[in-house]
């Protein structure tokens, strides 16, 4: 072994040695004179405060200071001045372990290297008055007394908290932040601009209330990490530098300021994070705000930067909190359905008029530059706000061009078809946002919609070369130059509704469509479907698409339209008429007729009535007048009404009636057998009875040798009351060319007829040359018969004599 590092080691031995013999001297020492090492630490404490710190006893912890010593102080005490008035201790600690400069200790003084608290409780209370515990703090006014000169500040070079709760609670400002301190390990310098340090800490945060009334950010949450900081002296401000800290489990990069100048308080804090989901960044943050933040959604991470910043004037009560996100490729969840592929960088804040108040009234979101996908439609958002959230308004100009493909299976609902055409929407919206949810919107703008190919499921509608142009003023809507071809039919539309924004959300029942439609022709065959129930196939929907779907499909049944339809051409069947002119209306799943007036058979016809539509088949209620019509035409036309008696084939002549009926229509159109109910008063005219089967009885009965199968009747009035399946003739005189005869009873599509027919044998024809009052006295002269018409057991009708004639 070389002989210098022989000597060097004995050197090192020699120290080493000494240190402990000092140190065994030193803890000896304390030993030896507790009471005044005690008071020696208690005075070196309470330098420079306006209290006084106690405790109850000290003891030394060995090893707990090497190479320097340690002791602990037990059931230690701090407080300011006016302890008695408001009774809240600022710092009550189980122990506090001090380490102390043994050096200084041998000189007779006492240097404090390294405070532990442990196991303590401290309180800072600012009191409805302004006043605060942390006075203590402040400095003293400088004593010209050259004893207290040579006293230095204290300056403790490390402190430690273990299972600590700290507690800031200004009833002043109505803060309150409380933190449970795991552990906290501070190092602090002091260079002559004030005093510099990092603090790793791990703690829980209980409440980090800027105001009580709106509930705690990071509620609950853990921090934990370290913080550089340093402090000016001059300025009386913290400096936190920007580090990472964690909170939960996310890395956030924070930084502050905080002003502890004695009439401020205020502070800036400002936060980064990357890669955090948007629900766990609203629960960042109180109640107030997170609660409506979480109306909306973010499916995937997201950027975040933020700033919380005091002006410590006590002015407006919160903290001014301006938050950025950065959203890319995302899925978010707005009150009117989803947005898919989503890109915008968007913004809170809680003063969006600059000097204005802080708080929910002056609160907006914002959305910039937001490109997305809304029910597969591409939408292109410069600039869409939120503001107010305390009673939120909603605005934005939304762009749009698409293919209405796009839409399939995207509403929530099989409602909707669409196999061709495109959209082109430019819309500026407004809305209140009750519960999240748009309301009273007031929309502007329009929708173009062109060479559209749409099927409307429930009514198995097939719209083909479809275009029309949408247009909102506020909360009126209106259609223009809107044509539609179903199958052969065409139709030309304009329609208006007012006040549809609003009552679309609130009274879709109340809406009222004023509907103008014109065609060249109209095949009304192709319309049966509306005498149906609907039909749509139930489709898996969630959220807000299924809120959307079962609204839209609501709309579209409880709302009410008034349309007035001018056609050059109706056809139905075997139904032809010109110029048809129609007010209808459409309520509640019942069609009015309102006026509907057509040229048809040679004459014209106008009808009112209803259609209600019922699970099976339909009821009406028809009010007709007709109008000098070919009778033949007429039956022709309407499938003889449903009964096989009396058919086209039976009649000539033209007609003239009033009709007042009720009945049943099946969801295909036809007039149900046996259905009809109601009054007919008609009046024939040149009219003839064509191999009609009861007359042709008659005549094989009777009058072998006249011609009953043509029986001309220049003119009958008469009244029949419908029963279903039974008519009943009100007595009646038919003059004819056979025969004139009066007729009176029931007359049964079934079972039950019971005609009376009282005949004169004499011929009609020999009473041509009488005048009409000579031929009303001719009539019933002679010899008459008096038959009847009944049932004949085979499904027929037989001829008897009626021995109860009147």
């Amino acid at each position: 072994m070389a002989r210098w590092f022989k000597i060097l080691l004995k050197i090192f031995s020699v120290l080493v040695i000494l240190i402990i013999l000092i140190w065994m001297a030193g803890t000896f020492y304390i030993n030896r004179n507790k009471k005044e090492v005690l008071s020696s630490i208690l005075e070196q404490l309470n330098k420079n405060l306006n209290g006084r710190i106690t405790a109850t006893s000290m003891e030394p912890t060995l090893l707990k200071g090497f190479p320097g010593v340690s002791v602990s102080l037990k059931g230690v005490l701090l407080n300011d001045s006016l302890i008695a008035q408001h009774k809240h201790d600022l710092l009550k600690a189980q122990d506090i372990d001090v380490s102390l400069s043994l050096f200084s200790l041998m000189a007779g003084n006492v240097s404090i290297n390294k405070i532990t608290i442990n196991n303590a409780f401290v309180y800072l209370y600012t009191d409805s008055n302004g006043y605060s515990n942390t006075s203590i703090f402040r400095k003293k006014k400088k004593n010209t007394d050259t004893t207290s000169s040579k006293s230095t500040a204290l300056e403790v070079k490390k402190i430690d908290f273990n299972n600590v709760s700290f507690i800031v609670d200004n009833q002043k400002k109505h803060k309150l932040f409380n933190f449970a301190i795991n552990e906290l390990k501070g190092k602090i310098e002091y260079p002559d601009s004030g005093w510099t340090g990092t603090l790793k800490l791990n703690t829980l945060v209980k409440s980090f209330a800027f105001n009580t009334k709106r509930g705690s950010f990071l509620k609950d949450k853990v921090l934990s990490g370290t913080l550089s900081f340093h402090y000016n002296n001059e300025l009386e401000v913290i400096t936190v530098d920007p580090k990472q800290l964690n909170i939960g489990k996310y890395p956030f990069i924070i930084g502050a300021k905080i002003n502890l100048a004695e009439k401020s308080s205020a502070f800036a804090i400002s936060i980064a994070v990357d890669n955090i989901l948007y629900k766990d960044v609203a629960l960042l943050l109180a109640p107030n705000i997170s609660s409506k933040l979480l109306k909306f959604g973010i499916e995937k991470p997201i950027t975040v930067r933020g700033n919380i910043i005091d002006d410590g004037s006590g002015k407006y009560g919160d903290p001014l909190i301006k938050v950025g996100i950065t959203v890319r490729n995302n899925i978010i969840s707005i009150p009117a359905g989803t947005l898919t592929a989503c890109n915008f960088d968007g913004s809170f804040t809680n003063q969006d008029t600059v000097g204005g108040i802080i708080g929910d009234e002056n609160s907006s979101i914002k959305f910039y530059k937001l490109t997305a996908k809304y029910f597969n439609a591409p939408l292109k958002i410069d600039t869409f706000m939120v503001n107010n959230l305390s009673r939120p308004i909603a605005t934005g100009l939304v762009t749009s061009q698409f293919p209405l493909l796009n839409l399939n299976n995207s509403l929530g609902t099989n409602d909707f078809e669409f196999k061709n055409g495109t959209a082109n929407l430019s819309l500026y919206c407004q809305a209140d946002i009750d519960n999240f949810r748009f309301t009273k919107p007031i929309v502007s703008g329009k929708i173009q919609i062109a060479n559209a190919d749409i099927l409307y499921i429930p009514r198995q509608l097939h719209l083909v070369k479809s275009a029309l142009n949408i247009n909102f003023n506020q909360n009126d809507l209106s259609i223009e130059n809107g044509h539609f071809q179903l199958g052969k039919s065409e139709l030309n539309v304009s329609c208006r509704i007012a006040n549809f924004a609003n009552l679309y959300y609130t009274a879709p029942e109340k809406i009222l469509v004023n509907l103008k439609m014109n065609s060249p022709q109209l095949y009304l065959k192709e319309f049966l479907p509306f005498l149906g129930p609907r039909s749509a196939k139930k489709t898996k929907s969630t959220g807000n698409k299924k809120i959307v779907s079962k609204e839209l499909s609501n709309v579209l049944e409880v709302s009410k339209m008034n349309i007035h339809l001018t056609v050059n051409k109706a056809i139905y069947d075997n139904f032809i008429a010109k110029n048809l002119d129609a007010d209808i209306s459409l309520r509640e799943g019942n069609i009015f007729f309102n006026k509907i007036s057509v040229a048809h058979a040679g004459g014209l016809l106008s009808l009112t009535g209803s259609i209600a539509q019922e699970s099976n088949s339909n009821s009406f209620k028809l009010n007709s007048k007709i109008s000098h019509v070919s009778v033949k035409d007429f039956f022709y036309s309407f499938d003889d009404f449903g009964q096989k008696t009396i058919t086209n084939k039976n009649l000539k002549g033209y007609l003239s009636s009033l009709v007042n009926i009720s009945g049943r229509i099946s969801q295909a159109g036809k007039i149900l057998p046996r259905s009809i109910n109601g009054k007919v008063v008609f009046n024939l005219s040149n009219a003839a009875l064509v191999n009609f089967e009861p007359m042709v009885k008659v005549g094989k009965f009777a009058f072998a040798n006249r011609n009953l199968s043509n029986v001309e009747i220049k003119k009958l009035d008469g009244t029949l009351n419908i029963r279903g399946d039974k008519v009943e003739i009100l007595p009646m005189q038919i003059n004819s060319s056979a025969m004139n005869f009066n007729v009176k009873g029931i007359y049964a599509l079934g079972n039950g007829t019971d005609v009376s027919m009282d005949i004169p044998l004499r011929n009609p024809k020999g009473d041509e040359n009488l005048d009409k009052q000579q031929k009303r006295d001719a009539r019933m002269k002679g010899i008459v018969l008096h038959l009847k018409a009944v049932d004949d057991d085979k499904g027929g009708i037989k001829i008897r004599w009626n021995k109860d004639h009147d």
